[in-house]
């Protein structure tokens, strides 16, 4: 049944049934309700808004469920404030607001009990874990009165204990208006039982953060006691801690600096700064940290540089093996110090595969010239401030890389290696690759700034050198920066010369043996490079010389013998099967031919494979090939399909055959224009089912007018030919003047012939019959008269040997 009531809106706060409760009234609204409510039977229904900042509340703003109140006194005070005391009745429901002003007047329904029935074990169960929880919040909350512990202990009642707790404890009023809104009196001492332990579990986390704070205040507090005491004995005894005379110690050192104008005033201000303060104070410790760090630098301090060629090229010679174009650049670096004194400092770029010694040059380097050396790795480097450094205002800041590899050197012209250039990456903190901007340009780093020291450095007499395996991650604003030094793989004679006077030695100390306790024959080294290892450097190689010498060295032990040789023959005794077996020229079947490939860790042979199978013209590629090189097989299948009828294979082979050309290795990802040609060949063999030569293979883009277009890698790819027992290598003709980089031990071992067309190819590289071989050669000379023959090569042929 309604009944119409005047409504009064509570703010942060929930009144419950027979339970009395006083509190301030202001709003204009709330006072009309109040003098309504005393004209009728002074009954007023009391109700929570949902937003304690809402000022004129309408029906949306205002709980569904309240409390049907009886005003038992209302008290005015000066200032219009009046405070009312009232006693809940029973709870009801608001269906509606009749009216809003002047005040609120509600439709009211009672809310009735519902009958469900609970068993006392149940209920005695409650109301025992009701009082438990309550008992562990008590121990924890805020002091409660006496009394509100005594009434509910002794409160058998299930709704009017829950009632009662939810009145008296100082929980958030969104939590009482839920107690309130549930009707049914086993489940409301249920959430208030939820209520009473989460809130318990806040307090105690307050109480412990509120102990350890007062624990910290009173340790601060007992050691500026202790420290007083400590500053008055010290006084006593002469011995006082003064930061003045600190201060003065620091501004002496950065007198006898004799630096410029702007970093003398900012260091000698900071000392000043440290002379204000208190010794064992923070920010004292920050001061001393920065000058410290800024006077270990070499300001001024410089090496002598070495002027002599001779000496220069002996050291460098002493330590690396070839590296022709390395030694060559800082020789002449020392030529030009002899002509002019004051030249800046240089950037190298060492760009190779893995294991050829990039890294080990640097220092070579550095003994060369005279200077002092310093490597940082920029390998994962993904943020910026290890570079510049961070801002000294930050808890732990320290200066950057650069300025931390500077102290190590001591001097302001030293070489620093900075390794790994190409393995940097960025994230959200910054890119170091722009942070290296400044540092790697002639033209700016003479002022290089960073951000921890806040005053100029001068970078500009450093003798910069970085390495990398790959310059496609470099970005090109800094590879711009850089004069880029390409070293190749080595060949198998470098690698003997390396083995024989750097590696042996080594490996021979690092195990406890000597030249004469071990004797490794010539043969047994050439047999290791070639059978046992497979790279573009030298760092397989003296793994397998290292197992070699522990091998040694345990038969040396066991067997009481003084000396062990090793030989050709018997080295599998000590490194196991041969891994890599030389390849034989032998005859393959059709669809097989050799290409070439430019890897980051130097060139490789990438076999091509075609097979013919019987079909409906579907063209099959496979091997993890990307878009280029998926379309150079396009583009060599319709240069061969053109040409069907010069080389007598069926017109319509593309319609009555499935072609799948396949590159092995396909867990590798391959992708490039240089392997058209070889493509185009290993289609044509299939086609007429004649095997390409074994030891033959090619490089070359190709177009679908069979022109060969010239590729990049051609040093690398050519010593991956070398390595594989290759005799002939066909190239693009505008390549050519590539070979100038090849090293002369592999054109002495490799036939180079360059083509235009790749017709040239396959009239060269394919086992043909020599009547077929005739025939072919004649239609195809005849249809464009632009494509040479093998004959027409033999004088190109001996020039590329001279």
């Amino acid at each position: 049944m309604s009944e119409y009531l005047p409504v009064l809106a509570l703010r942060g706060m929930v009144v419950f049934p027979k339970m009395m409760l006083h509190f301030d009234v202001g709003r204009d609204r709330s006072l009309e309700a109040l003098r309504s409510a005393m004209k009728n039977h002074q009954h007023i229904f009391l109700v929570a808004q949902r937003e304690i900042a809402t000022d004129k509340p309408v029906l949306e703003d205002l709980y569904e469920y309240g409390t049907v109140a009886k005003i038992c006194q209302i008290l005015r005070f000066p200032g219009d404030n009046t405070r009312v005391l009232v006693e809940g009745v029973s709870r009801a429901k608001l269906k509606n607001l009749m009216q809003i002003d002047p005040y609120l007047l509600g439709e009211i329904e009672a809310c009735e009990t519902p009958n469900i029935r609970v068993s006392d074990v149940r209920k005695q169960a409650l109301l025992q874990s009701a009082r438990d929880a309550f008992s562990v919040y008590a121990e924890v909350a805020p002091k409660l009165m006496p009394d509100t512990i005594i009434n509910v202990l002794s409160n058998n009642d299930m709704g009017e204990l829950a009632d009662y707790i939810a009145q008296n404890i100082p929980t958030d009023y969104t939590n009482k208006q839920a107690v309130l809104e549930e009707l049914h009196p086993f489940r409301r001492l249920q959430t208030v039982c939820k209520i009473l332990s989460r809130d318990a579990n806040v307090y105690e986390v307050e109480n412990e953060l509120h102990e350890q704070v007062h624990e910290q205040m009173d340790k601060n507090q007992r050691d500026y006691y202790l420290r007083e005491q400590m500053r008055a004995i010290q006084n006593e005894l002469g011995e006082d801690e003064d930061t003045r005379s600190e201060a003065d110690t620091y501004l002496e050192k950065i007198n006898a600096l004799s630096l410029s104008e702007e970093v003398s005033e900012k260091l000698k201000k900071e000392a000043e700064r440290l002379a204000k303060m208190q010794y064992h104070s923070a920010e004292s410790t920050v001061a001393r940290s920065y000058l410290d760090t800024c006077l270990a630098l070499p300001w001024n301090t410089t090496t002598k540089e070495t002027t002599q060629l001779s000496r220069a090229k002996k050291v460098l010679d002493a330590d690396h093996y070839g590296m022709t174009k390395v030694k060559d650049r800082i020789l002449e670096i020392i030529a030009v110090r002899q002509l002019k004194h004051d030249v800046k400092g240089q950037i190298i770029c060492l760009v190779g595969p893995p294991g050829v010694g990039k890294t080990s040059i640097g220092r070579s380097v550095a003994e060369a010239l005279g200077r002092n050396f310093a490597r940082l790795s920029l390998g994962g480097v993904r943020d910026e401030a290890d570079i510049r450094g961070h801002r000294k205002t930050y808890i732990g800041a320290m200066p950057g890389r650069i300025m931390t590899a500077m102290a190590q050197a001591k001097s302001k012209n030293p070489v620093l290696l900075l390794d790994e250039i190409d393995k940097m990456s960025s994230d959200f903190r910054g890119d170091p690759s722009a942070a290296m901007l400044e540092v790697l340009d002639s033209e700016q780093n003479h002022a290089f700034r960073d951000h921890y020291l806040e005053v100029p450095f001068d970078l500009s007499e450093v003798l910069f050198i970085t390495t990398a395996n790959t310059l496609d991650t470099i970005p090109r604003p800094l590879l711009d920066r850089m004069e880029v030094i390409e070293l190749p793989s080595y060949t198998t004679e470098e690698k003997f010369h390396i083995a024989k006077k750097h590696l042996i030695p080594r490996v021979l100390e690092k195990n406890g043996l000597s030249k004469k306790s071990l004797k490794i024959q010539d043969a047994a080294i050439y047999q290791m490079i070639e059978g046992y290892t497979r790279e573009a450097g030298v760092r397989t190689l003296e793994r397998e010389l290292g197992t070699l010498c522990r091998k040694a060295a345990k038969k040396i032990v066991d067997h009481k013998v003084s000396s062990v040789t090793v030989t050709r023959s018997n080295l599998n005794e000590f490194l196991g099967v041969v891994r890599y077996q030389t390849e034989k020229a032998e005859i393959r079947e059709p669809g097989v031919v050799n290409g070439l490939a430019w890897t980051s860790v130097g060139g490789e042979i990438l076999e091509v494979e075609v097979n013919l199978v019987p079909g409906s013209g579907k063209l099959e590629i496979t091997g993890n090939l990307g878009t280029v090189m998926t379309e150079s097989v396009k583009a060599a299948l319709t240069y061969i399909r053109s040409r069907a009828d010069y080389y007598e294979i069926p017109n319509d082979f593309y319609k009555t055959k499935d072609i799948h050309v396949h590159f092995p290795e396909g867990a590798t990802p391959k992708d490039g224009p240089s392997a058209g040609i070889t493509i185009a060949t290993a289609l044509l063999s299939a086609l007429v089912q004649i095997p390409a030569k074994s030891n033959v293979a090619m490089t070359g883009e190709i177009s679908i007018r069979g022109r060969v277009l010239p590729i990049g890698g051609v040093r690398e790819k050519t010593m991956a030919a070398y390595r594989n027992n290759i005799k002939t290598i066909y190239i693009p003709a505008e390549n050519m003047k590539d070979l100038e980089e090849v090293d002369q031990v592999v054109k002495d071992a490799i036939t180079f012939i360059p083509v235009e067309h790749v017709d040239t190819v396959i009239l060269g590289a394919l086992h043909w019959d020599h009547k077929l071989k005739a025939d072919v050669e004649s239609s195809v000379v005849s249809s464009h008269s632009d494509v040479p023959t093998e004959h027409n090569n033999e004088r190109t042929r001996a020039v590329i040997r001279q």
